[in-house]
């Protein structure tokens, strides 16, 4: 799924260059359940960033299915995010004038899908989060849980084999971030590729992989790829 190899990312700054990641190889296979974990200005977003192709080392390369993917171009890194990436935030970023129904179906419109197998894919992924009876409601007539799990649907409309979720459980109570947690761990025994930014221990526990970042250097990692498992 991704190889890193030697990436570090350097920032200018008033006060001199800020390194936000150290030089790094790592290697993620498909279908593994990684967390990323640290305080904050350790190197966690810097890395999801890379990893989701909108954030170019400066120096290094990062591979995704055995592509350099910073020696695609933006419309061709555009379209893998596209057809192959899901994205969880902890903001939600749902558009607030549209229906839960309609946030769901944006990825599918950018992709110009429009005909009504798409909307019944985007009425099954709101079941399967159990939000059915809430198809029509707008963000501000749902609760935070419910706004989290119109993203979760909204993230797999396109069926992409890699989650990438920052901080997915970090605005939500103890009953629906365990939720999320669940829904998160059911994706990945479906074969999806599942990396997760969290300060939140429960969420990291639940991880099959924990990478520990500090000052942009990987200091922990508490596992090896599927692939090389023993």
């Amino acid at each position: 799924m991704f190889r890193l190899q030697d990436v570090t990312k350097q920032y200018a700054h008033k006060n001199g260059e800020v390194i936000a990641l150290q030089p790094t190889s790592l290697q993620i296979a498909a279908g593994e359940f990684v967390a990323v974990v640290g305080p904050s200005g350790s190197g966690k977003t810097t890395l999801l960033s890379m990893l989701g192709g909108m954030l170019a080392p400066t120096r290094g390369q990062v591979f995704f299915d055995g592509r350099s993917l910073y020696d695609a171009t933006a419309t061709e890194r555009a379209r893998i995010r596209q057809k192959k990436i899901g994205f969880v935030f902890q903001t939600f970023n749902l558009v607030p004038y549209l229906s839960a129904l309609e946030n769901v179906q944006i990825p599918l419109m950018l992709a110009g899908a429009y005909d009504e197998p798409e909307r019944e894919r985007s009425v099954e992924l709101l079941t399967r989060v159990g939000l059915e009876s809430r198809l029509h409601h707008k963000p501000s007539e749902l609760s935070v849980g419910q706004q989290q799990r119109v993203a979760l649907a909204r993230t797999l409309a396109n069926d992409p084999t890699l989650i990438l979720a920052d901080e997915p459980t970090g605005n939500l109570d103890p009953t629906t971030r365990t939720q999320v947690l669940a829904f998160l761990e059911e994706l990945r025994r479906e074969g999806r590729t599942v990396v997760m930014v969290t300060h939140d221990p429960v969420a990291s526990s639940r991880a099959t992989r924990t990478i520990e970042l500090a000052n942009g250097e990987v200091t922990s990692d508490s596992g090896v790829p599927a692939q090389d498992a023993a």
